[in-house]
């Protein structure tokens, strides 16, 4: 009988899974409608009032999304003072909605890739799961590794899409 022969296991590809890189914790948005008089505008005093009292340790280790979803002018000191309250509690914050978040997300984790763990890799970026990554996190991979790396694929190591080849000096 003939031997079957895992060439992608014996190849020199690098495989990286940017699903692996998604932060676990759990993604919640503050709306600050939910803080306006009448739906309408913010006020100061009530807003001060609701920010001593609120119990922020609901959002520790959360990744928090802040929004206004009403059609409503908040000053940007709000978003601030929200801020302010949050940290030291949730995981991550910004400003906008969970799109953002994520965005953000990817970005912390991908900042933390060491590109020298890449440098001269015939590297594969995984393209499919169950974990939906979003398209900012392919284009950040790509600018990071494009320099050191000696070629980029998409896709699995048995089908990929060449996207980058160093050329030769």
């Amino acid at each position: 009988m003939d031997e079957i022969i895992n060439r992608v296991a014996q190849s020199a590809l690098t495989s990286l899974n940017l699903e692996e890189l998604k932060h676990p914790g759990e993604r919640v948005v503050y709306d600050i409608k939910d803080n306006l008089f009448h739906g309408l505008i913010l006020r100061e005093k009530d807003f001060r009032d609701f920010i001593k009292t609120h119990d922020w340790s609901q959002y520790d280790g959360k990744n928090v999304a802040i929004v206004c979803s009403a059609d409503a002018i908040v000053p940007t000191w709000a978003y601030m003072l929200l801020a302010s309250k949050l940290q030291g509690h949730a995981h991550r914050y910004v400003f906008g909605g969970l799109e953002a978040l994520e965005q953000e997300l990817f970005h912390e984790a991908i900042a933390g890739i060491n590109p020298e763990d890449y440098r001269d890799a015939k590297l594969v970026v995984k393209g499919c799961g169950t974990d939906p990554v979003p398209t900012y996190a392919y284009v950040a991979i790509m600018q990071k590794l494009l320099p050191v790396t000696s070629s980029i694929m998409y896709g699995e190591p048995c089908s990929t899409v060449p996207l980058y080849k160093r050329p030769k000096a």
